[in-house]
């Protein structure tokens, strides 16, 4: 069968030799003895794929594997392996096929083993997940918050300015340990930004419903409107009502990196003193005159 040998090494008919290369790399990685102790499968397939690739990594005998003049085994009639002879052989160095040369197969494994071999594989540490609750303010405009582990031990976690929430921090070595001085992995943080009372966010904007009087929306004025960074004063326009919406440059989440500052949008709500019986008497001994009517437009529509 022709195509066993490709089969067996996963690539088609016309793959050059970096291809069938790289495919056998990447099997004898996944199914070499020495990273299955004890699975003959793993064993098996090993064996399989090496014999594939002592015959396509060479091109005299891919060639005459392609015209039929041998077969999948390498000889000229049925010969059956044995891994018997790949065991053999010093573990994680050199195996050889029947009838066939030594391979040096210790890069294939630089990845995986340390200079002494299997007993002493380094490998990275995992990653660690963590969940750090954030206040809206440092949330937006940036702080350091420490972060107490299962174990006691703490790390103290940069928030940068206009975090997002449920947005992920990578801290690079602060995970597992490695095994054998490899690495130690990252701890991943997911930032959960608690609610305000007053501020919301769109985007790089704060958004802020601000209570005023009748006096202040009747004829205007400045007042002190809180920011995220503290209270700056604001100018209401005369005739001002409630749903007017004011805009604060640069009132937003802070610039940072490629990102422009955002702006804060005030709402104002115009709220009623219930204590105050001067504009009660007012209203009801004012002279007659044209009565207004808020609802004229929607009782015109109804």
């Amino acid at each position: 069968m022709a195509d066993y040998l490709y089969a067996t090494l996963g690539v088609a008919r016309d793959v050059d030799a970096e291809q069938i290369r790289a495919a056998y790399r990447k099997l004898a990685k996944r199914h070499h003895p020495d990273l299955n102790p004890g699975n003959k499968t793993a064993e098996a397939k090993f064996k399989e794929i090496s014999a594939a690739n002592e015959i396509l990594s060479d091109a005299e005998k891919r060639g005459r594997y392609d015209r039929g003049e041998i077969d999948a085994t390498g000889a000229e009639r049925p010969q059956r392996p044995s891994y018997g002879e790949y065991a053999d052989q010093p573990t994680g160095r050199r195996y050889s096929h029947a009838g066939g040369a030594e391979q040096d197969y210790s890069d294939i494994f630089a990845d995986f083993f340390g200079r002494g071999g299997p007993a002493e594989m380094r490998t990275r540490g995992a990653d660690r997940a963590y969940t750090l609750s954030v206040s809206f303010l440092d949330a937006v405009n940036g702080a350091t918050n420490r972060l107490t582990l299962p174990d006691g031990k703490t790390i103290d976690v940069r928030i940068p300015p206009g975090i997002e929430d449920e947005q992920v921090l990578r801290l690079k070595g602060q995970g597992a340990p490695g095994f054998h001085e490899a690495p130690a992995g990252d701890a991943l943080i997911r930032i959960q930004i608690e609610p305000h009372r007053f501020f919301r966010r769109d985007g790089r904007d704060i958004l802020l419903e601000l209570p005023v009087t009748v006096a202040e929306a009747m004829l205007g004025g400045r007042i002190n409107v809180p920011t995220t960074t503290g209270p700056v004063a604001m100018a209401i326009p005369a005739k001002s009502n409630s749903g007017t919406r004011l805009r604060l440059r640069g009132r937003g989440v802070p610039a940072h990196g490629q990102h422009a500052a955002g702006d804060q949008f005030v709402t104002l709500r115009v709220v009623l003193d219930p204590s105050d019986e001067g504009l009660a008497t007012f209203l009801r001994e004012r002279p007659e005159g044209k009565k207004f009517d808020p609802r004229a437009d929607l009782m015109e529509h109804s």
